[in-house]
């Protein structure tokens, strides 16, 4: 009983099980960019193979799945770079009872970011480590992983204006006039459309 006390206190911190931890959260990063990668690249292929067949309409609901993927390998990145951050400052953390000042984006990023990412259960367990040592004291999360994270739904307009940018790179003339927004089935549609 008095070892899990200490534990949940912050008594006793072992760098060892962290810094594991982040190596085994480093590796798993490295695979699930890459899993994610391959079906940003698939899902942009399909998109653009759309916009070249003018399937503007359909094109419009899927680029919200394009958005979601290149945000998740964007929080991939900074996850990444927290858990190295980490790592270096590992001796830091050691001898800090509270979080210290430089490691405090680092520390509130992965600890917001450890529920959002459900296949991440390393993220879940340096969360675990992290709140035993700091507690939940944090609010130095970078606005933008706030954002990458959302469940909120893009607007018609935002996912517009990736669809037009995708299309612009690859040559494509894409009229926004043909689009009726009474046959857009998301919910973050809204009728607000060019012409």
């Amino acid at each position: 009983m008095g070892r899990k006390l200490d534990a949940l206190l912050g008594r006793k911190f072992k760098t060892s099980k962290l810094e594991a931890t982040l190596n085994l959260a480093i590796s798993r990063l490295s695979l699930l960019k890459n899993h994610r990668s391959a079906r940003f690249t698939i899902a942009l292929s399909d998109l653009v193979q759309l916009l070249r067949l003018n399937h503007h309409q359909q094109a419009l609901l899927r680029v919200e799945q394009v958005m979601k993927d290149e945000n998740m390998l964007e929080v991939y990145d900074m996850i990444n770079c927290y858990c190295h951050l980490l790592k270096q400052k590992i001796g830091l953390i050691e001898k800090s009872k509270v979080c210290p000042e430089e490691l405090k984006e680092a520390v509130s990023g992965l600890l917001y970011a450890a529920p959002r990412c459900g296949e991440f259960p390393e993220l879940r367990e340096i969360r675990a480590i992290l709140t035993a040592r700091f507690r939940n004291e944090f609010s130095a999360i970078e606005s933008k992983m706030i954002q990458k994270l959302s469940a909120k739904q893009p607007g018609l307009e935002i996912r517009m204006k990736v669809l037009e940018g995708i299309a612009r790179e690859n040559g494509i003339v894409l009229l926004l006039e043909k689009f009726d927004s009474s046959d857009l089935d998301s919910p973050g549609s809204q009728p607000e459309l060019a012409g």
